[in-house]
């Protein structure tokens, strides 16, 4: 696979704790906590998202069984302690609960069903929880197939970005059978301040993709009205602070300003990197786009939404996080 298991970026390596123990010291430490009462969890997919999951799971006295694409990612994990093996089969030969936090339908297709997949050596009665945001229609598919193997699958799509999943303040949306929702709640509750039963399988991705959608739109309205305001002579740090005491107050003016220096910790002031990137949000919205069609629904702002996501990835923005669109409006004066 040519994409990571997980989301990369600058922001994959930081750490809250203070000191100068090295990150893996610090890891290991945790890990020597008292585990006793915990079995191990598989956790495959350790990019942005999914390796402060993973520490959030650790620090809640879960050992982990590891499987990333990339040996790189599970490098400090191994080094504190932690369990790696060599494929996503491998994985489900030892552990009954596992949570994949992966970048496309592909992947997850390819982790779940792929010649070295977990359906490979998947146990009877083992929970499989996919937190990547992928087609619904593919979610339910992998259900099916698990299903035959005699285990659950749940979808668990997460909103709140790198910042919530390092605080362990995580939304989860979850789909699947409902008297299997307790179990992964269990889990989920460790890496997530809200864990949300949404319905059957599938349900979790749809609002995923409803959310996504939404927040593309409003960033792109908030780096708008910035921009206008800037060249009308407005100081941006102002103009922020009068949006967001105002009605246009919205989560991409008050927590993820695209604007550099408005904000401290998010991608605008770290030239975009890290965060959630342009090429994720086009899948996304490509998401909401296909649901759309299936659906008969109108989505006029989503689909101009995609549309200019896609012309940010092909104009070199692909590697940048999705608030770079405040730069690409400024840089390009044929609108």
């Amino acid at each position: 696979m040519a994409a990571s298991l997980g989301l990369r970026g600058a922001a994959s390596g930081l750490w809250f704790w203070s000191g100068r123990q090295r990150p893996a010291a610090r890891l290991a430490a945790v890990c020597s906590r008292s585990m006793a009462s915990k079995t191990p969890v598989g956790f495959i997919g350790l990019g942005n998202m999914g390796n402060p999951m993973a520490k959030n799971l650790i620090k809640h006295g879960y050992p982990l069984i590891l499987y990333d694409v990339f040996p790189d990612a599970c490098k400090e994990f191994q080094e504190a302690g932690e369990q790696v093996e060599s494929s996503p089969a491998d994985v489900a030969e030892k552990a009954d609960r596992i949570i994949t936090m992966l970048p496309t339908s592909m992947n997850s297709v390819e982790v779940y069903s792929g010649a070295n997949g977990i359906l490979k050596k998947v146990k009877k009665g083992s929970l499989l929880i996919d937190s990547s945001t992928i087609d619904p229609s593919v979610s339910k598919q992998l259900a099916k197939e698990v299903e035959k193997m005699g285990a659950v699958f749940m979808d668990a799509p997460v909103s709140g970005g790198v910042g919530a999943a390092r605080s362990g303040n995580l939304t989860f949306m979850v789909g699947g059978v409902e008297d299997e929702f307790a179990a992964a709640q269990t889990l989920l509750g460790c890496m997530g301040s809200n864990v949300i039963y949404c319905g059957a399988v599938g349900t979790g991705q749809a609002a995923k993709i409803c959310n996504n959608m939404l927040l593309a739109i409003s960033m792109i309205g908030t780096a708008e009205a910035m921009n206008l305001g800037i060249r009308s002579g407005l100081d941006p740090k102002l103009l922020a602070k009068i949006l967001n005491m105002s009605s246009g107050r919205c989560w991409s003016s008050d927590t993820y300003n695209p604007v550099p220096g408005v904000m401290d910790g998010v991608p605008s002031s770290n030239n975009y990197q890290g965060g959630f990137g342009t090429t994720l949000m086009a899948k996304d919205l490509g998401l909401a786009q296909d649901s759309a069609t299936s659906t008969k629904s109108p989505i006029l702002l989503g689909s101009l939404a995609h549309q200019i996501y896609r012309m940010m990835c092909a104009k070199g923005y692909s590697k940048k996080d999705f608030s770079s669109v405040f730069q690409y409006l400024r840089e390009e004066e044929t609108f």
